[in-house]
């Protein structure tokens, strides 16, 4: 494919992702929430996110707790890591103010979205503290962690932020969609948010394509690097969470488990934060491909090792 032809079908890209945008965008009071309140008697999570079937020492009520302690922190999360997005695309669409206005206005448009998501997830929290029993705690500050990630490459940021948008893709379309036994507002918080971040995945692609390409093989490496260290950073984030929210968990629902069944229920939540917002994605072979095609044999090596503890 010549050059010209490959920045027509860029372009081309950009645009269909304007064109979607306009198609699917929605409003949170009007499209999302319309007035609705959760229903407690009803899982938030499903299995295929939550693992929650696996802790078979807990009745049925317990596990539904459970899976809504772990929305909760599910929704947070979206929140958390969509400070940082925000302002690093901010960052990026900046290369484009002079120069492809469509590429411009599809990136000025997520940017806007990440904001209606942040906006989204907060009030959802804010409904969620009415009806859930107190003492819940998200640790993690946005623009704390925003701060460390920013700091890194932008090749770095851009990978992190593919394999969010990528992973966020395959918990809709793989397990909430065909859930039935969950809440249906919880549901439809995060089909509305599938509907746009599909067109956030495919810009995070092309810019990071783009950046890519600036780096020389040093460069590169460096910001595999880095990208193995905000894979440990995000990890740290949700092995301290974890233990918070099973404490909260067991204060509420689990005053009859040994010690040893509290160990079980923080082993299983970790991992279920794990696949959730890191092997989940990692395992895709949209991001997997990616991510192959522009780094070395050597630097690959590296990222499966830092990975491995992870993966089970």
């Amino acid at each position: 494919m010549t050059t010209t032809t490959t920045h027509e079908a860029t372009r081309a890209s950009y645009g269909k992702c304007i064109a979607t945008s306009k198609r699917v965008r929605w409003d949170i009071d009007a499209d999302v929430l319309r007035g609705r309140e959760f229903d407690y008697d009803l899982r938030f999570l499903p299995d295929g996110l939550s693992r929650v079937d696996s802790l078979e020492f807990l009745d049925a009520d317990a596990r539904r707790f459970l899976t809504q302690v772990q929305g909760r922190t599910y929704a947070n999360t979206f929140g958390l890591v969509e400070r940082f997005i925000g302002a690093k695309i901010l960052e990026v669409s900046r290369d484009h103010a002079l120069g492809d206005q469509v590429a411009l206005e599809a990136l000025l448009r997520f940017g806007d979205e990440e904001l209606k998501h942040q906006e989204l997830f907060r009030r959802l929290d804010a409904q969620l503290a009415t009806g859930m029993p107190a003492g819940y705690r998200f640790l993690a500050e946005p623009n704390a962690v925003a701060g460390v990630v920013l700091a890194k490459s932008t090749w770095a940021v851009l990978a992190l932020t593919c394999h969010i948008e990528i992973f966020t893709q395959v918990h809709y379309r793989e397990s909430i969609a065909s859930a039935h036994a969950i809440d249906p507002l919880f549901k439809d918080v995060f089909r509305f948010h599938w509907l746009e971040e599909a067109q956030h995945a495919v810009l995070d692609e092309l810019e990071w394509e783009r950046e890519n390409a600036r780096l020389t093989p040093a460069e590169r490496s460096r910001a595999v690097g880095e990208l193995i260290e905000l894979v440990a950073a995000i990890d740290g984030i949700l092995q301290a969470q974890a233990v918070a929210d099973v404490d909260y968990f067991v204060a509420h629902a689990g005053r009859g488990l040994s010690a040893e069944q509290v160990e079980q229920v923080r082993a299983g939540t970790l991992a279920a934060y794990r696949w959730q917002y890191i092997v989940s994605g990692v395992q895709q072979q949209r991001f997997a491909d990616r991510l192959g095609g522009m780094i070395s044999e050597g630097d690959a090596a590296r990222i499966g090792e830092a990975l491995a503890p992870l993966m089970h």
